[in-house]
């Protein structure tokens, strides 16, 4: 069913007429306020990311808003991305599409990593074809010295007390769990860098090499910021809050060391001071080579790309480290019975505890929502599946959670 404020998009689509957001905004709900779904419990996946033990493995899937749904296309064809992104009434419906699609145990809301960009004085867009472009890259100090603190994003960035407030509703009728996200540090500051997206990530290395001090210095002012968007976040309704380090693939383990992972740390164990009931999910795209990095993180849980074996991530993580993944995305390409079998072993080699089952990378486009309908519903078996898993794949798997 749709909201008023959908109605009103449509009739104004109908009609040709600009879409005007309504002004109407609901308060965010107080921090300190947890979810509790039908019987008195949390939801399913807020449990599993803080380590209690459940029924069941939850799921949700990256980017699981996204082009491959029909009805996600109605908008994204219509609709520019700040348009979609900004617009509370349509990012809460294609936030819900999911829910009401496939019935993931979460919600993640529609939005960007680079979304707060702006309330710091950055501005992008997103071009067809292209992805997202900064006009004016920050690759001087005089340019780092212009930006401004992200002191009062209510007033910034008003558009997500509006979108979370409503989604944390809707999440809390459903049982299910809101996620809110951000980018790394690193990650913002090479896509601020770059100014577009980039295979070499090219100039932010050359000012790695060259200029550290600057990157450095970028990287802790990002970091400060992003502590006060994720707050935001938090205090507007989300539960979860992901880290996406998506371009960590673009550094060795030692530069990751240096450039990405003490400032992601800094975000987690400031948000971990200030919101101690707020899961936190860190998710390093390549991040195979880096595992024995985040073997101490703060994090709650570590997000697996496709790229890495889960049993072998599980190992060098040790069993105080939940994880989050890690089947193939172009697995959902593949025939029922394929999907079946991929799903199971990531279930077998996770084990039963301690694991949110997800794609390692996002749906990709063109991905049947048939396929992701299975993959949601193969979590919902999950109990049954870890029940008849192989003794070996069972023998290994408790001596790794142990």
């Amino acid at each position: 069913m749709q909201s008023s404020g959908m109605r009103q998009v449509a009739s104004q689509r109908r009609s040709g007429q600009p879409f005007q957001p309504s002004k109407a905004a609901p308060r965010a709900r107080a921090c300190s306020l947890t979810c509790r779904a039908a019987g008195g419990q949390d939801p399913l996946l807020l449990r599993v990311a803080r380590g209690e033990d459940a029924e069941r493995t939850p799921v949700w899937l990256m980017r699981q808003a996204g082009r491959y749904m029909a009805a996600f296309r109605e908008y994204s064809d219509k609709y520019p991305f700040r348009m979609r992104s900004e617009t509370p009434e349509i990012a809460i419906e294609l936030s819900m599409q999911p829910l009401h699609a496939f019935r993931p145990d979460g919600i993640i809301f529609f939005s960007d990593i680079l979304t707060p960009l702006p309330g710091m004085g950055l501005e992008f867009d997103m071009v067809k074809g292209k992805g997202p472009v900064i006009s004016h890259p920050v690759r001087s100090t005089e340019l780092l010295r212009r930006l401004v603190p992200l002191s009062d994003p209510s007033s910034k960035l008003p558009f997500i007390q509006t979108i979370l407030s409503t989604l944390r509703k809707e999440a809390d009728s459903a049982g299910v769990t809101l996620l809110g996200f951000i980018g790394t540090p690193w990650t913002l500051a090479a896509y601020a860098m770059e100014g577009k997206a980039d295979k070499d990530c090219k100039e932010t290395k050359k000012i790695m090499f060259h200029n550290p001090g600057l990157l450095h210095s970028f990287l802790d002012f990002l970091t400060e910021q992003l502590i006060v968007y994720a707050g935001y976040q938090i205090e507007s309704g989300a539960q979860v809050i992901q880290l996406f380090d998506s371009w960590a693939h673009h550094l060795s383990p030692t530069q990751f060391a240096e450039f990405s992972m003490p400032y992601a740390e800094r975000i987690t164990r400031a948000l971990k001071a200030k919101y101690p009931h707020v899961p936190v999910i860190f998710h390093a795209n390549g991040g195979t080579g880096k595992l024995e990095l985040m073997r101490n993180t703060a994090a709650d849980v570590v997000g697996l790309d496709w790229a890495v074996d889960m049993m072998d991530a599980r190992s060098t993580l040790g069993p105080g480290v939940k994880v989050q993944g890690n089947v193939d995305p172009m697995a959902l390409f593949g025939p029922e019975d394929r999907i079946r079998a991929e799903v199971e072993r990531c279930l077998w080699a996770a084990g039963p505890r301690g694991h949110i089952l997800n794609v390692g990378h996002g749906v990709v486009q063109g991905t049947p929502e048939s396929s992701v309908a299975l993959f949601c519903e193969l979590a919902r078996q999950s109990g049954q599946i870890h029940a008849k898993a192989p003794t070996a794949t069972n023998g290994i798997r408790e001596s790794v959670l142990a």
